[in-house]
C-alpha cells in the first residue's frame, strides 16, 4: 500500500528527494509520516503531513533541512532532504496513520512502506 523510493548515496551537504507512493484508499484522509532507522538504533520519527497539507511537523533533528510535501493527484508524499549530514544515514520508511492521530509514535502508524536506504558520506 506504500512504496518508498529515491534513496541513494550522497555526500554530506548534498540533497536527495524521497518519494512515497500510497494506494489511493490509504492516501485519502491519512496522515503520512517518514521515519528512519539507523543500524543499531531505534526507529526515529522524521516528520509527518496531514491529508490536507495544513499540518506539517518535523523532528528537531531535521527541522530547517527537510521538507515534506504531498501531491494528492499522484497519491505521493515527498521528503526533500537538504544539507544532509552523515548522521542522516538510515533506512527511511513512509507510513500511514489512517486514524489521523498526528502521533510521532511509530505504533500509531498501521501501514508501512518497505524502506529506502539513504547513505551520506563525509
Amino acid at each position: 500500500q506504500l512504496q518508498a523510493s529515491g534513496g541513494g548515496l550522497v555526500q554530506a551537504g548534498g540533497s536527495l528527494r524521497l518519494s512515497c507512493v500510497v494506494s489511493r484508499r490509504t492516501f485519502i484522509s491519512s496522515v503520512i509520516a517518514w521515519f528512519r532507522q539507523a543500524p543499531g538504533k531505534e526507529r526515529e520519527f522524521v516528520g509527518r503531513i496531514s491529508w490536507s497539507s495544513a499540518s506539517i511537523y518535523y523532528a528537531d533533528s531535521v527541522k530547517g533541512r527537510f521538507i515534506i510535501s504531498r501531491d494528492n493527484a499522484k497519491s505521493t508524499v515527498y521528503l526533500q532532504m537538504n544539507s544532509l549530514k552523515v548522521e542522516d544515514t538510515a533506512v527511511y520508511y513512509c507510513a500511514a496513520d489512517r486514524r489521523s492521530t498526528f502521533s510521532v509514535d511509530s505504533r500509531s502508524y498501521d501501514s508501512w512502506g518497505q524502506g529506502t536506504q539513504v547513505t551520506v558520506s563525509s
